[in-house]
């Protein structure tokens, strides 16, 4: 079990190292309803985790419940791996590359409560990238053959350390309010600047982490 915990807590810190989600969370705190926007998007954000977690997690269960699954679960980290650094290599090369504004940052200024849940959603079960940690997540345990607390209790350290730090600027503002705006600012500044390599760095070394871990289990 701690073996367990341990994995995805570290698949769980990869998906928060990324400046991908943080970006609109700061964001929506500077809109002209930032508080349910932003609690709105957090919503969105854990729904999308749980969701997507669980779908790897029922797919591995099942696998397991097959006669002879004994390498699967190692080959599919190994794949899973090998995406991560094949990604984590494209972001590299392509940090310095000028991105456009997406449509969505565009309008966030005028985004509704019920909008902004189905961005947090969208942002994190529709993301290639963030899919691929909550499916390794999924994998370790499902394939752990857990009991129903156990697979609750990995479930929510992966979504709890995933979720971190899209809660802790939404959290803040709620107790503190506009007096965490400026340092926010600066820091939104900073994460747009550098968001692709600081997310080719971390998804490849996850990736390697995974392909390791697949090759020692064969």
């Amino acid at each position: 079990m701690g073996e367990v915990i341990a994995e995805v807590m570290l698949l769980g810190l990869a998906v928060a190292a990324s400046p991908f989600p943080i970006i609109p969370a700061i964001l929506l705190l500077f809109t002209p309803r930032a508080r349910a926007t932003s609690l709105g998007f957090l919503a969105g954000w854990v729904l999308g985790i749980v969701v997507g977690t669980g779908l790897f997690i029922a797919l591995a269960t099942a696998i397991e419940k097959l006669d002879e699954p004994p390498t699967w679960a190692s080959w599919t980290r190994m794949v899973l791996g090998v995406l991560l650094l094949v990604l984590g290599v494209l972001r590299w090369r392509n940090r310095r590359a000028k991105q456009e504004i997406p449509a969505w940052m565009q309008s966030i200024d005028s985004i509704s409560p019920a909008k902004a849940l189905r961005l947090g959603v969208l942002l994190s079960a529709a993301n290639p990238k963030v899919l691929l940690l909550a499916g390794a997540a999924g994998l370790a345990i499902g394939s752990a053959q857990l009991n129903t607390a156990g697979i609750v209790l990995a479930t929510t350290a992966f979504t709890v350390v995933a979720s971190s730090t899209v809660a802790l600027p939404v959290l803040l503002y709620a107790v503190v309010g506009d007096r965490i705006l400026v340092p926010l600012a600066g820091l939104r500044t900073w994460l747009q600047e550098n968001n692709a390599a600081v997310m080719s760095v971390v998804i490849t070394v996850i990736g390697a982490v995974l392909l390791v871990k697949g090759i020692g289990g064969l």
